[in-house]
């Protein structure tokens, strides 16, 4: 088990120009060894948009880390023997960072970087799909029940017939949307009001699904049946049942959001056209930004950056799996969380 928590490692920051775009990428942690993002629906980024958190086998370990995009120090926040490297997350006011190490959930802070085990899931139980809601409180899913830790009340919220495989706090609303075997299901965070919500699934399945930063609707990427078709963006409006078509794509494999949901980062599954691409919402327009290159384009993650100024993404093309940036503030304008 690691024991270095508070250790800082020096910059890895590698800048160079895409070879399709002559854009200046910059490659955030060294390919030597494995590094990557928490899920995209989780809060990775600071307030301040300053820092961001991350996971790296640096140590030889599987660790969580803290970057400073500034400087490019890293500093190591966790020491777990097994941690879930898809399921940890800042909480909203940046005070607290949530994961699990095994079947137990954690919490450090900048103040007291010992560990604090905040919940042990129930004996044969597997906890996966955190999420962290507005009021501060954290789920996730413990076999095939939504758990619900907070201050003032904790315990299932929901019982699933099967198990659900996404669970996410609706930003700014006191709701929560799970995904089960495929279909999309929204209930209040007490466990009252479920109702499931529509989509047009019928001749094909969902891809990747994130709400829009202020939670209006619900955003996803719809993978038609038929391969020769393209995937395309949809929006839900929870709110009145509607269901429409935002643009179609060069086969994204993941997207993201930037601030106000005006213009969509997209990493495409097509080895053929191994890029990164920004998608405009007014004009349907797609732009490539630079190249991925990765060895399997479905492991790509992305993700805006909170001001929407620039894009993160993952690739092992110089290697293993390691954290790129790219600016796009030339095609894209900055955006607010006020």
């Amino acid at each position: 088990m690691s024991r270095a928590v508070g250790i800082v490692s020096a910059s890895e920051f590698k800048r160079y120009a895409d070879p399709a775009t002559e854009l200046d990428v910059v490659r955030l942690t060294n390919p030597t060894f494995a590094s990557g993002l928490t899920a995209p629906h989780l809060r990775q980024f600071t307030k301040r948009g300053d820092a961001m958190v991350y996971w790296s086998e640096r140590d030889g370990t599987r660790q969580i880390y803290r970057l400073d995009l500034k400087s490019g120090e890293s500093k190591q926040l966790t020491s777990a023997g097994a941690l879930d490297i898809n399921n940890f997350a800042l909480s909203p006011d940046d005070r607290y960072l949530y994961y699990f190490d095994g079947t137990t959930l954690q919490s450090v802070t900048g103040s007291a970087p010992k560990p604090r085990a905040i919940y042990k899931v129930a004996a044969g139980a597997k906890p996966s799909s955190l999420t962290v809601a507005a009021d501060g409180s954290v789920l996730f899913v413990e076999d095939r029940r939504i758990t619900r830790i907070a201050l003032q009340k904790s315990g299932p919220i929901v019982e699933a017939q099967g198990t659900p495989d996404l669970v996410m706090a609706r930003p700014r609303h006191a709701q929560l949307l799970y995904r089960q075997e495929g279909r999309l299901w929204l209930i209040n965070t007490d466990g009252t009001a479920r109702k499931q919500l529509s989509v047009g699934n019928e001749n094909g399945t969902i891809g990747e699904v994130l709400w829009a930063p202020n939670g209006h609707t619900l955003l996803y990427l719809y993978i038609p049946d038929d391969p020769k078709q393209l995937i395309t963006l949809r929006e839900i409006n929870p709110d009145d049942a509607t269901d429409q078509l935002i643009a179609r794509t060069s086969q994204f494999g993941a997207f993201s959001p930037n601030g106000d949901a005006s213009v969509f980062a997209g990493a495409s599954r097509s080895k053929a056209s191994a890029y990164i691409i920004i998608l405009l919402r007014v004009t349907r327009r797609e732009l490539t930004v630079c190249e991925h290159r990765a060895s399997d384009p479905a492991a790509v993650e992305v993700v805006f950056a909170p001001d929407s100024q620039s894009i993160f993404f993952t690739s092992d093309r110089h290697g293993k799996p390691a954290i790129y940036r790219v600016p796009v503030e030339k095609f894209v304008e900055e955006t607010s969380d006020n």
